[in-house]
């Protein structure tokens, strides 16, 4: 089955007072880059949730964004900065003193000032929160993979349909193919007859016409060529028809099938060959694009 890269989903878990959000987004990469925001309560499982999402994603540039909330008050503490405090009223009183100023300093006022007063969350229980946390990416995790698989079913259904156009015009250049040397020929003795008159025909040795196109089919011959595109094509048939992902064998069959492409254009010499090859490229240019999206 193949799955796009492309995909989005979300989650969301509530636990007692704990309510938990996890969105997670994805694009194409030739790797499995993971980007993860969430609070720093979490920063304790970052290696355990790159893997879970790594092992169920397998490739994709992903950002996850994950929220926490706890609404019991004795979730949360005020923290005072005793040692920053001191030094903030010491600082005003010093510029009170060479400025002559009253400071007026309030312990209201004073508590506004950076960091004296800071809100932190209670340790809570690491293993708790991750069991919980996890639950939430599952359901994110799921909603993406159901959207990749509907995208990946659809690039499938349309690289399959490229293929088999593929399969079409391999075969109508392998129908051109024997002409090719027959048309040679025929030129070829035309020319001999426009250029020689009767008297010089006598003499004229058929045989070197014979090698002449012997040469010239040796060099065209493509019948290796168009062998192993019927192979490389049933080959990509049987990668979608398996269960494993597809990717990075597409992305190497695909340079296979444009090898083989290139080099039926190279020694076509003919230019209904020609104008069918430049066909396959621009069909095996739109699926390369489209298989740069699959997993």
């Amino acid at each position: 089955m193949a799955y796009s890269m492309t995909g989005f989903g979300r989650g969301e878990k509530i636990f007692d007072t704990r309510r938990y959000t996890a969105e997670i987004k994805s694009v194409n990469s030739r790797f499995c880059d993971i980007n993860i925001r969430m609070p720093r309560i979490f920063n304790f499982a970052d290696s355990k949730i790159r893997k879970i999402i790594s092992d169920e994603l397998v490739r994709g540039k992903v950002d996850v964004f994950i929220n926490f909330e706890d609404s019991q008050n004795a979730s949360s503490e005020v923290v005072l900065n005793e040692g920053l405090a001191k030094a903030y009223a010491k600082a005003v009183a010093d510029i009170a003193t060479i400025t002559d100023a009253d400071p007026e300093l309030t312990a209201v006022r004073l508590s506004t000032f950076p960091d004296v007063l800071t809100v932190r969350q209670k340790d809570l229980d690491e293993e708790t929160l991750l069991e919980e946390l996890t639950a939430c990416l599952a359901e994110a995790i799921d909603g993406m993979k159901d959207m990749r698989k509907i995208e990946g079913m659809n690039l499938t259904s349309d690289i399959l349909d490229k293929v088999n156009e593929l399969e079409r015009i391999r075969d109508e250049i392998a129908s051109r193919a024997p002409e090719v040397v027959k048309d040679y020929k025929a030129r070829l003795s035309a020319r001999i007859d426009e250029i020689l008159d009767d008297d010089k025909k006598a003499f004229y040795d058929e045989s070197r016409l014979a090698a002449e196109v012997a040469v010239f089919a040796d060099k065209c011959a493509i019948d290796e060529e168009l062998k192993r595109l019927m192979s490389h094509f049933s080959q990509a048939k049987r990668i979608f028809a398996g269960s494993e992902t597809v990717g990075k064998k597409m992305d190497f069959l695909i340079q296979e099938i444009n090898r083989e492409v290139n080099t039926i254009g190279s020694k076509a010499n003919d230019l209904e060959i020609t104008n069918r090859v430049l066909l396959m490229k621009n069909l095996i240019e739109e699926m390369r694009e489209q298989i740069q999206n699959l997993v």
